[in-house]
């Protein structure tokens, strides 16, 4: 416009694409015509050079298609995502509003490198837990990105390295030994006992024990089968199907400590046999069908239970803080969950095979191919409790009683 003015052509509008003495045209894969303009000639030959071969080698990205912000490509493709469980879902949301969103969400898909990257996860991101989970989320987001018509040539975050999760003592990890379990219940309130007993004896997770339903326990083939949980999300509890893997759907086994912990819940609460199905978002509990339940007969929370729990293993003399390192919080030694820590210990004692432990725990398998061609869930139950509880050999059973209150 300035060494060739309007003349007589009028008030001509400037073009943005006359800038350069070479313009290099060129079709996309799709067919659409593309154009690039240079101010040598030798640089537009180059670049059609190297856009005909990447269109013929379907290597070509359009550079405009990474110009969009991290936010707009989030709205893009977080909604094609699959459906996920809830607490997942919720999780993923969480590190996308709280880490990702905030620091790089106005960045163009185009500008953001592996070092500044890694450099933010190192040095931001707060506690290898969710530094791995934020990174997982990122690397998912940015691959996609790559997949997507190559919106991006290569996902900057795929070689994040993260560091060594910080080691705790022996002492840390080390489950309460069972004598160690007994002394905790006699300084627990009467109520709770019976639910100590069957956590020890069955290794089954918190959710899976106060979400038994007294129609999926058989006392006659001593065992029960955990088809479903009792989750927490944001403090409101909800029904959900048995964990993440497939594993968690299984068959445990019964010693008989375990059923007459079983048969003391029942016997106050009278339970219904009934299993009544999912629906919705899992809010409707139906308490009416738990084996163990509050002592208001309303479904059992980890929360009021630790007004319990703590009180009974600091008069048992175990209560430990430990101070951890990442959140720098204080947690108690031994924790509920370190029963089934117990039960996996003694599992080992007893030489019963891994597969077999991994079956009744309700672990991924090295080899699933292994486990389902060689025997049924019922099997691997009735297998192992013939080894921890021998019919010739009559263990004394733990007298319980539930006190209301």
């Amino acid at each position: 416009m300035e060494h060739y003015p309007p003349a007589d052509h009028g008030d001509r509008k400037r073009r943005r694409d006359c800038t350069g003495a070479w313009q290099a045209r060129y079709r996309d894969p799709a067919g659409k015509q593309k154009a690039k303009n240079f101010e040598k000639k030798k640089d537009a030959d180059d670049f059609l050079d190297d856009v005909r071969t990447r269109v013929r080698r379907r290597t070509y990205n359009d550079p405009k298609r990474g110009e969009i912000t991290l936010v707009k490509w989030w709205d893009i493709w977080w909604p094609a995502q699959p459906e996920r469980r809830k607490t997942t879902v919720n999780r993923k949301l969480s590190n996308w509003r709280h880490h990702i969103k905030p620091k790089w969400g106005e960045y163009r898909l185009c500008d953001l490198e592996y070092i500044e990257l890694q450099k933010w996860i190192t040095k931001e991101v707060k506690g290898h837990h969710t530094r791995r989970k934020v990174l997982e989320l990122l690397r998912a987001l940015l691959r996609s990105a790559v997949l997507d018509g190559q919106r991006i040539p290569v996902n900057p975050a795929a070689d994040i390295e993260l560091e060594a999760p910080p080691t705790k003592h022996a002492d840390d990890l080390r489950p309460p030994t069972q004598e160690q379990c007994t002394l905790i219940r006699e300084h627990c309130a009467m109520y709770y006992r019976p639910l100590l007993v069957f956590l020890e004896e069955t290794g089954m997770r918190w959710g899976e024990a106060t979400g038994l339903r007294w129609g999926h326990v058989d006392l006659e083939a001593e065992h029960v089968k955990v088809k479903e949980v009792l989750s927490e999300d944001k403090g409101t509890l909800f029904r959900q199907e048995a964990p993440k893997t497939g594993a968690g759907f299984r068959t445990v086994p019964l010693t008989p400590a375990a059923q007459e912990a079983v048969r003391t819940m029942v016997t106050q609460w009278r339970p219904k046999r009934t299993v009544s199905a999912i629906k919705g978002n899992g809010r409707d509990l139906v308490p009416g069908e738990l084996v163990f339940r509050g002592p208001q007969g309303g479904v059992l929370t980890r929360h009021n239970f630790r007004r319990t729990w703590i009180p009974a293993i600091q008069a048992a003399g175990l209560a430990r803080e430990v101070v951890n390192r990442e959140t720098k919080r204080t947690e108690w030694w031994p924790r509920v969950h370190d029963l089934r820590h117990t039960f996996a210990t003694w599992l080992k004692d007893l030489g019963i095979p891994e597969k077999d432990v991994q079956a009744i725990m309700g672990h991924d398998r090295g080899s699933k191919v292994t486990w389902i061609y060689q025997h049924a869930p019922e099997d691997v139950a009735s297998r192992a409790l013939a080894v921890m509880a021998p019919k010739e050999k009559e263990e004394p059973v733990r007298t319980l009683r539930a006190v209301a209150g």
